[in-house]
This record gives C-alpha cells, sequence and structure tokens, in this order.
C-alpha cells in the first residue's frame, strides 16, 4: 500500500455515510442538499488524486482490514479505475445538481423526495466499488448495491407506467446478477480464489473449454448489463419513464459499469482473444440494431435510449480487438460517451420543461424561443454524431484506425458498420434538430413559457462544457488511455501491485 493507499475506500465510504447523514436529515431539505453536493465535490477530488498518482507510479491498492489479498477484500484503483472515477464523480455530480433544479414536484412526483439522495448517493458508492473492486465477489456486491438503488431510483412517483417499465428492469437486473453470480460461484470452484490478480494466473492453467465456459458465463451476465445486442430489449422501454435526472445518470453510468466489468474480465482474466469473432458480431449488431431503432423514434427519450444501446457497440468494438490501439479508443469511448449520452438525457429533460413533451410530433420552433436550449442540445448532438473535430469524431477515428490496423474480414466489416452507424447517428441528430428546433412552433408557440430553472441550465453547460473539455484535452486524454491500455495488455502491473510476492 502506497501513502495514498488510505484515500483508495474513500470514494465507497464517503457517499455510504453521506447516504446515512442524508436519510438523518431527511426533515432538514436544505441541509440535505448541501451534504449531498459536498460528498460528491470531495469524491471528485478523490478521484483526481487517485488518477494522478496512478499515472504517475502505478496501481493504488489497498487491502481492507490488512488481510492478505488472497482472502480479504482488495480495491485497486489502476489508470482504468481511476479515469472512471473522476468521470462518473464528474457526472453524478452536475446530475444531482440538475435535479436539486428540477425541484421537488418533477424529480418524484408524489414519492418523498427526501429518499431520492440517500438512494442517489448509494448508488454513486456502488458504482465506484465495482470500478475499484479487486476481486469477483466484491465486483457483484457493487452491481447489487447500485441496482438495490436504481430500483428505487427509477420508481420514483409510483406512477403506473414507471411501476411498469421498473417491474421489466428490476427481473432484468435480478436475472443478470443471477447469471453473474452462477459465474463466480463456477470460478471459485475451479480456481479456489476470486481475488482477480490471482485469477491472472490460475485461470490460464484451466482446460481450454472450463475456461471458455467461464468466460462465456461471465460475458452472458456483462452483456446484459452492458445491454449489448441481442441482450438490450430491455433498456428502450425502461429508462424513458424515470424523472429526468434518473435517466440521464442510467444512461451515462450503469451500462458502463457493464462495459467497465467486460473490459477488466477480457484483459486481466482471458486475455488472447479467445472469444474475439463473437465480440465482433455483437459489437457490429449492437452498433446497427440500435441505430435503426433510434431512426424510427417519435420521442426524445427513446430516440436517444436506442443510441445509447448503438454506441454501446463501439465501446465492445475496441475490446474484442484486444490491441493496445482498441483498447485506448475503447477506453477513450466510454469516458467520451459517459458524459454526451448524460448531457442528452439532461436536455431531453430541459426540453419536457420548457415544451412540456419530448414527442417530435409534438414539439417545433425551440431555437426561436430557447436558443439557449438549442445550443445545448446541438453541440453534444453533434459530438455524439461524430463531428470533426469533436471527441466522439477522435474516438471513432481511433477505433477505426486500430480496426483498420488489425486485419481481416470481421475488423473491416466492423469498421463499415461503425462508419455506417455514425452517418445514422447524424441522420437522427440532424432530424431532432430539424423537427423540435427548426421547424414551425407546435406547441411552444400556444403554451404559456416555461422558464428553466437556472440550476438545471448551469448544470447541463457544465457537462456540454465537459464534453468540449474532452475535445480539447484529447492529446493528453489519449496518453492517459493508451497507458492504461499497455498495462491491461501486460496484466504485470496489477498484479505486481495486488500481489507483490507473487501470486500462490
Amino acid at each position: 500500500m502506497t501513502g495514498y493507499g488510505p484515500l483508495v475506500p474513500l470514494p465507497v465510504v464517503v457517499p455510504l455515510l453521506g447516504a446515512a447523514l442524508t436519510l438523518l436529515l431527511a426533515n432538514r431539505p436544505r441541509l440535505q442538499r448541501a451534504v449531498s453536493v459536498a460528498v460528491l465535490a470531495a469524491t471528485l477530488v478523490v478521484a483526481v488524486v487517485l488518477l494522478v498518482e496512478a499515472y504517475r507510479h502505478g496501481p493504488v491498492v489497498v487491502s481492507i482490514g490488512g488481510w492478505p489479498p488472497s482472502v480479504g477484500i482488495v480495491l485497486v484503483a489502476d489508470q482504468l479505475a481511476a479515469l472512471m472515477l473522476v468521470v462518473s464523480s464528474a457526472v453524478t455530480l452536475c446530475v444531482l445538481l440538475y435535479s436539486i433544479g428540477q425541484g421537488r414536484g418533477d424529480i418524484g412526483e408524489s414519492a418523498p423526495v427526501t429518499i431520492y439522495h440517500p438512494t442517489y448517493l448509494v448508488l454513486t458508492a456502488g458504482v465506484t466499488n465495482a470500478f475499484l473492486a479487486g476481486d469477483l465477489f466484491n465486483l457483484f456486491v457493487g452491481f447489487e448495491i447500485l441496482l438495490a438503488a436504481s430500483f428505487v431510483l427509477i420508481t420514483l412517483g409510483g406512477t403506473e407506467g414507471r411501476i411498469r417499465t421498473g417491474s421489466t428492469y428490476v427481473v432484468v437486473s435480478i436475472l443478470s446478477s443471477m447469471i453473474f453470480l452462477a459465474g463466480v460461484g463456477l470460478v471459485y470452484a475451479a480456481t479456489g480464489t476470486l481475488n482477480m490478480a490471482q485469477l491472472a494466473g490460475r485461470l490460464d492453467a484451466l482446460p481450454d473449454d472450463v475456461r471458455l465456459a467461464l468466460q462465456l458465463t461471465l460475458l452472458l451476465a456483462f452483456g446484459i448489463k452492458a445491454a449489448v445486442f441481442p441482450l438490450s430489449a430491455w433498456l428502450p422501454d425502461s429508462y424513458p419513464t424515470a424523472p429526468a435526472p434518473v435517466t440521464a445518470v442510467f444512461a451515462g453510468l450503469l451500462t458502463k459499469v457493464g462495459v467497465y466489468a467486460v473490459i477488466r474480465t477480457e484483459t486481466l482474466l482471458f486475455p488472447g482473444g479467445d472469444v474475439a469473432g463473437l465480440l465482433m458480431v455483437v459489437a457490429a449488431l449492437t452498433m446497427v440494431v440500435g441505430i435503426l431503432g433510434a431512426v424510427a423514434q417519435s420521442d426524445m427519450k427513446r430516440l436517444f435510449s436506442f443510441t445509447l444501446v448503438s454506441h454501446i457497440g463501439y465501446m465492445i468494438f475496441g475490446v474484442a480487438l484486444s490491441s493496445v490501439a482498441g483498447l485506448s479508443g475503447a477506453i477513450f469511448y466510454v469516458v467520451h460517451h459517459i458524459t454526451i449520452q448524460t448531457t442528452l438525457f439532461l436536455v431531453a429533460g430541459l426540453v419536457e420543461a420548457r415544451a412540456g413533451s419530448t414527442d417530435l410530433r409534438r414539439l417545433g420552433g425551440l431555437a426561436r424561443v430557447a436558443p439557449l436550449l438549442g445550443v445545448l442540445f446541438f453541440v453534444p448532438a453533434m459530438n455524439l454524431a461524430g463531428i470533426p473535430p469533436l471527441s466522439g469524431f477522435l474516438g471513432k477515428l481511433g477505433l477505426l484506425q486500430a480496426g483498420v490496423g488489425t486485419g481481416g474480414v470481421l475488423p473491416w466489416v466492423l469498421v463499415a458498420a461503425g462508419t455506417a452507424t455514425s452517418l445514422l447517428t447524424l441522420y437522427v441528430a440532424s432530424r431532432v434538430w430539424n423537427i423540435a428546433f427548426w421547424r414551425a412552433p407546435q406547441l411552444v408557440a400556444t403554451d404559456p413559457p416555461t422558464r428553466l430553472p437556472t440550476l438545471m441550465v448551469g448544470a447541463t453547460t457544465a457537462l456540454v462544457a465537459l464534453g468540449l473539455v474532452l475535445t480539447v484535452a484529447a492529446g493528453p486524454l489519449f496518453g492517459v488511455t493508451t497507458d492504461a491500455a499497455i498495462d491491461l495488455r501486460a496484466r504485470t502491473p496489477y498484479v505486481r501491485a495486488v500481489l507483490p510476492g507473487g501470486a500462490p
């Protein structure tokens, strides 16, 4: 454990303590909001410190309770985990500020808003625990913490639509968790450990068919959580009915925790690309089917839900290539997509607050009556579509170059699918702009104007700015993601940091 080791548990512990404190402050809403903001701001600061330390000196590791890594809980902040912590902390803080600006009635309708802040902080703790987990069971615990909190958040208000779609989300989440737990049990039965640093050596010694069975079981569980095709049908029906800030944080983070788990296990536990062909096919289908679903939508929230599914395919594309360039592009795209997809869902919430609907058939003229809202949509929409020189273009270009550099039929098919998906994303974004913002006013012309809360607009503007920062800082960011990809491919920095004396 380095001198920064005591900081590693803080991104998990501080939100949990904050959740307990905000629950005690249920009758003091202003203080409750102040505590929530302070907790997430502190988490962001700690995440930045851990990223700098991991970049300079390698993974930061702490064994909870002083137990040996082989039997205790180990938290590991390497470059990948620390980078995910930074972007997730920044996004959750902005979404929290947005939800505070949105106010009591909009967050949960008839539900007591006092439960929102503790539940939101528990969700944050689950996400950070999943990123830092050094063993498969603690990764499972992280997923369960965030899922338990998400069950509450997705049904806030108790409306018929939220309960119905929330039930689908709960059933699918429980199914994926059962598969994941079964995979954890099988891994332990085959190797006698769940510590990922130890598994990096022990799984290599297993027979090929056993190793492949374990790999496919975990991929199935993570594929459901990441919403890859054909395991993504649940997402477009589940997310749009939730309150705007809840939908935004779900879209930005929850599926990316599944992608993170795929990246971590495929590089550390199952290197060598044994299922590369399968992952390439899944990536191509996820991109194409998802974006075709978006083309057919007439509601902004459902449309963005399909683009969310579609662009998960780009990340799986990079993982499937198994090269440094592919992994670096995948990590960069995860950071980009967390930021941009969250921003677009927040913009959809602003549109709903301003015009009373997100149905494109009922919208129009928003660019004239709310020009700032038009800018807040246009910039991230073009970023998602991959217009140069924005970060979406740079991330896609990195992935496409990695695919061309790998060569072969399937990589070239993925390059074609990625290019087509990007063009269709541009078509979808342009369609939303032309209908909702540019054509003659529909509802906007007749309804009384609604003044958008300053904090909602400010939080959304901050995320739009963060997306532009990713563009300006793309060079240094690609340097971090490339270093992270090199370490992931090598495996030894992670293993040596967790097991300095070598794996037993």
